[in-house]
């Protein structure tokens, strides 16, 4: 067999990153520097991440659109959520929250900006279903006014020493918001039911498209083992290397959690997003970006809610002033470019701005404790 010839396009693959997973494995077996060790591992964690989606993938397109659609629905964020369960077992809840942030704001203004951006480049004004889209646009200002009411009562908790109140206020958001999330999945599936000739109607929530399988089953199972435990170790490599890497950085853990974390976790979906656009499919690159979106802010904040109660320090859905802000800001704006149906690449600059100017703001901004009601308080 002639060999293929080797091409810029394969040294960008994406698998060619899991060798800095060996090199994390030998950097902390060696005691390497805390920095390298941070940055082996999270670009050890970007193929994996990919590698669990294509994995998930296959196997839900042998499943059935409602199993495969729970299936992607699950597992569509399981690289952040695992990220964030070594991050709740070592006890750094603000980088938790500020991941919970971050996820949602790459998801709305930097995925949706960059997609939005290069598709219309390349296609001019691009069309998607309005309906739907407006539809997740409700949830996710839906989502940000449940995750910022607990924020904002978080004040007269601290003064009052009311901590099970307050930890009480935020076990009920979450039970709701899993009931919300759980509601969309079923509604999609029925909109779905009733008019079949609408294959992309259960894409709307849980960021889910038809596609052929190109693995056999034990492939796309063993594969999405060996991404999970990859991610697993990758993982606690990262986590146990933030505290060391924030001082010696000088960079704050609130600014990590909203900006860096986020990005290791979803490039593979970012790429996917931007592939669909470019594709002139901007249906499943709104899809994408706003499905995932609801996953965190509707699935997987509350799920890391009731995951705390295992550990010392449980997590309260308390925010700072400035991601309640950044929330806020981000969830409008979304919802203003997906309420008429139609984009074209002004609007992805646009998102991308904004994205700009919110990083920026977490980078130079100092370590925040307070939480937005004390804040609004003082």
């Amino acid at each position: 067999m002639a060999l293929q010839p080797f091409t810029i396009k394969k040294l960008l693959n994406l698998n060619t990153l899991l060798v800095f997973g060996l090199v994390a494995v030998i950097l902390r077996v060696a005691g390497g520097g805390d920095v390298a060790i941070f940055a082996t591992s999270a670009l050890a964690i970007i193929p994996l991440a990919g590698l669990i989606g294509s994995a998930t993938e296959e196997i839900a397109a042998r499943t059935g659109p409602q199993i495969g659609g729970l299936l992607n629905a699950t597992l569509g964020n399981a690289a952040e959520l695992i990220i964030t369960i070594f991050a709740l077992k070592e006890g750094l809840l603000e980088l938790v929250r500020a991941s919970i942030v971050g996820s949602i704001l790459g998801n709305l203004l930097l995925v949706m900006g960059l997609a939005i951006l290069l598709g219309g480049l390349k296609n001019g004004i691009q069309i998607f279903d309005r309906r739907r889209a407006t539809m997740s646009a409700t949830l996710l200002i839906l989502a940000f006014m449940a995750l910022a009411i607990p924020s904002l009562f978080d004040a007269t908790f601290v003064k009052e020493q009311a901590f099970e109140s307050e930890l009480l206020l935020s076990e009920g958001v979450a039970l709701i918001l899993i009931l919300l999330y759980g509601a969309s999945v079923a509604y999609s599936f029925t909109a779905q039911a009733n008019d079949p000739s609408d294959d992309a109607a259960q894409d709307a929530i849980h960021g889910t498209h038809h596609h052929e399988p190109k693995w056999s089953l034990k492939m796309a199972i063993g594969a999405l083992a060996f991404a999970t435990l990859g991610i697993v170790v990758m993982s606690e490599f990262l986590v146990g290397s933030v505290e060391p890497v924030v001082e010696e950085l000088g960079w704050s853990e609130l600014f990590v959690g909203v900006i860096i974390v986020p990005i290791i976790g979803n490039v593979a979906e970012h790429l996917v997003a931007v592939q669909m656009a470019l594709k002139n499919r901007m249906e499943l690159g709104m899809t994408i970006a706003l499905g995932s979106s609801l996953q965190i802010a509707l699935f997987v904040a509350p799920v890391l809610v009731f995951i705390s109660l295992l550990f010392e320090d449980k997590l309260v859905l308390a925010f700072t002033l400035p991601e309640v802000i950044a929330l806020a800001a981000a969830s409008y704006v979304a919802a203003l470019v997906a309420e008429d149906g139609e984009s074209n690449w002004f609007e992805g600059l646009m998102l991308l701005g904004v994205y700009l100017i919110i990083a920026m703001a977490f980078f130079l901004l100092p370590e925040v404790h307070e939480s937005a009601a004390e804040v609004l308080l003082r």
